[in-house]
């Protein structure tokens, strides 16, 4: 499965300009029918605390424009978005929507970066998903400081029929650019799984940030990296290197599950 990840420098909250600007680099880069687009958290409007513009129903601007673009490219495509609910705060998302412009599926964000004060704007989700497409390929997304939480890629893996692929959509600050490389890395190895992390690069009004988008294969080697440039990088994944590494290699099968550790007694 052919896969390209969007590296973008987001402009803040204008939505109308970060389309323009997907659809630009796209002329540039024409995606093969059928593979998998990934786009960055909050990629139309940056990741802004501004929840009146950000926030969206399903049939808002964002929504819509997956929809299109991915109909449009013949692709699947997923991207981040917040998305407003009826009782409470929204959340921050990541949809997945099919070449025929159908909404597969969307995960909520699980952990909300409390340093940012994302948590006093945004709920939390609750559920880990997998997706599985026609060609076979399960994907598991998560958003940004989910990265931090292995706890959590563990427990997609524990499912009868664990991802091939996690996504990791961003926006990742460069004071903390090693963190993300690291532990993208460490999520591949662990896990024997390919990881897609789909950063965006540039500014905004608080922050800077490197990009260092990348597909890691499942022993850990970096098929690309988009380093700092806004930009696409690609990468063929193919899901018998993800069958065939963990056939060969017992890390998945030898895991224990470990109960508290009790006192000695005296």
């Amino acid at each position: 499965m052919k896969t390209y990840a969007y590296q973008l420098d987001i402009q803040w909250e204008k939505k109308e300009d970060n389309f323009r600007k997907i659809r630009k680099l796209t002329e540039l880069h024409q995606p093969d029918k059928g593979s998998l687009i990934i786009l960055p958290e909050m990629f139309a409007t940056g990741f802004s605390m501004n929840t009146e513009i950000t926030q969206e129903k399903e049939d808002g601007p964002s929504g819509n424009f997956l929809k299109t673009f991915a109909n449009e490219t013949g692709c699947y495509v997923i991207g981040g978005m917040t998305q407003a609910k009826a009782i409470g705060k929204p959340t921050n998302d990541a949809l997945l929507i099919s070449p025929d412009g159908r909404r597969m599926g969307e995960y909520s964000k699980i952990h909300p970066f409390s340093l940012g004060k994302e948590d006093e704007h945004y709920s939390d989700g609750n559920k880990v998903f997998t997706f599985e497409l026609p060609n076979g390929f399960r994907i598991c997304p998560f958003i940004c400081y989910d990265l931090r939480f292995p706890e959590i890629f563990r427990i997609a893996m524990q499912s009868d029929q664990p991802p091939h692929l996690f996504v990791v959509i961003a926006n990742w600050p460069n004071r903390r650019t090693q963190h993300w490389v690291r532990l993208l890395e460490a999520r591949a190895i662990e896990n024997l799984a390919y990881v897609a992390g789909i950063n965006r690069c540039g500014s905004d009004p608080h922050l800077d940030y490197d990009g260092s988008s990348m597909i890691i294969d499942p022993l850990g080697k970096v098929l690309a990296d988009a380093r700092k440039s806004e930009g696409i990088i690609s990468s063929k994944l193919n899901l018998e290197t993800v069958r065939e590494w963990r056939s060969q290699f017992p890390a998945l099968r030898d895991k224990r599950t470990m109960c508290a550790l009790q006192p000695k007694r005296k």
